[in-house]
């Protein structure tokens, strides 16, 4: 292994894998924290559910996923998070970030969540999403990390106790040689964690490469892009092409659990074409029939043509559910629906499986009991298709609230079909 990772969600992980795999890293994905051997690979990455537990509780599993992959090995060390630096004041970003330094030794990392191929860039420190800063954007409504702050310095300094500074887009545009002195210099200064800018792929090429030293990274997927190249110009990186995930057919079934605005139009562009069932939080919690209803529903419809059973709703309709049943409640009994439905349906032979939302698509593969995954195709930047490790797999594609064309449901399939020939 010459890549450690660990991701505070199960889609971020995949995202993750996306890039590395792309970049010709043969990658595979673990589900919760291994408790086995270590898995051949040039890249492996311990997906968590990490991201909207308490801070000590996401220590905890974050440590423990690193000890496992120093045990295996690995020459550097990453921590992924969201694209839209999803946390709250109370982390869980930098907690987690400063826990990793500690335990490898280290006093400085940085922090770049940019991705600019799905428009998300740092300027100035600044986070946007496309042409909006992150504050003015749909995640100031996320139902559960909403992020009405778009200073990344700011953010981070709230949750971290070491100093947070800045490598500004001037010293990004100069190359990586400038880019490695202004890490050194901030360093020496004191800085634990340097917020980097980054606008191009061009930039996270250049950070990527100023970093191949740095034992441990913090970022979106994006910054993973020159990585790869690292390993490759020491001689340790020879994969020219990763590995295919094997050709799976069955019953196509949609699992959508977030609220985010794209997730939104994806509902709304599948509801033209395909069936659909709507769950409702409020129902789930005084009728316990409702899960069932569900399932009977979906059983007699499961076939080729994908069906598609969602929570999704517009912010005011989830305002109005966590102010009934309080926000982390609505979010859970909606999760714990969806993956009992989940391994519903599966039993009764649905084998390829989307499902949107990170906490929506870490409930469904749990339910399910996968620990592990490999790579395929990409569908839409950011979310490629997987299969689940073992005798009988199943196709997934576990997509990011925020991540996806309006299509991206429906595309997903057919893309699953061509590559099936």
């Amino acid at each position: 292994m010459l890549l450690g990772c660990i991701a505070d969600d199960f889609t971020g992980a995949t995202d993750l894998a996306n890039t590395l795999v792309r970049q010709g890293m043969s990658t595979v994905v673990l589900l919760g924290v291994p408790r086995g051997s270590v898995p051949e690979a040039d890249a492996v990455i311990v997906a968590l559910k990490s991201r909207s537990i308490s801070a000590a509780e996401a220590i905890k599993l974050s440590l423990a996923a690193l000890d496992w992959l120093k045990r295996g090995g690995a020459r550097q060390y990453y921590f992924k998070y969201c694209s839209t630096f999803d946390s709250i004041d109370a982390g869980n970003i930098g907690p987690v970030a400063e826990a990793l330094l500690t335990a490898l030794g280290e006093q400085f990392t940085i922090a770049c969540p940019a991705f600019p191929t799905n428009k998300r860039t740092i300027y100035q420190g600044n986070l946007f999403v496309g042409d909006q800063l992150l504050s003015e954007s749909s995640m100031r409504h996320h139902p559960l990390n909403p992020m009405t702050d778009s200073s990344l310095v700011r953010v981070l300094q709230r949750q971290a106790q070491g100093k947070v500074g800045l490598i500004p887009f001037n010293v990004v545009e100069k190359g990586a040689a400038a880019i490695r002195g202004e890490m050194e210099k901030l360093a020496a200064g004191g800085i634990r964690h340097a917020i980097v800018d980054a606008i191009t792929d061009q930039h996270l090429l250049a950070i990527g490469t100023a970093c191949a030293d740095m034992k441990l990274l913090t970022g979106g997927s994006g910054l993973a892009l020159g990585l790869p190249e690292n390993f490759r110009r020491t001689g340790v990186l020879k994969t020219a092409q990763a590995n295919t995930p094997p050709r799976i057919g069955g019953h196509a079934v949609v699992l959508a659990g977030s609220c985010s605005a794209a997730t939104l139009k994806q509902v709304a562009a599948m509801q033209q074409q395909c069936e659909s069932f709507a769950l409702d939080a409020l129902t789930l919690a005084r009728d316990k029939g409702a899960v069932q209803q569900a399932m009977q529903w979906a059983q007699p419809r499961l076939g080729a043509k994908p069906i598609l059973i969602y929570s999704t709703a517009a912010p005011e309709q989830i305002a109005q559910v966590q102010a009934a049943l309080g926000r982390e409640q609505a979010g859970a009994i909606v999760e714990q629906a969806l993956g009992e439905i989940a391994k519903s349906l599966v039993a009764h032979g649905a084998r390829r499986l989307v499902v949107a939302g990170g906490e929506t698509s870490g409930a469904v593969v749990t339910a399910l009991g996968i620990d592990g995954l490999r790579v395929g195709a990409e569908i839409d930047p950011g979310v490629p298709w997987t299969a689940s490790l073992g005798d009988d797999p199943l196709a997934l594609a576990l997509k990011s609230g925020n991540f996806g064309g309006d299509d991206f449901f429906l595309k997903a399939f057919k893309e699953l079909a061509t590559e099936r020939g």
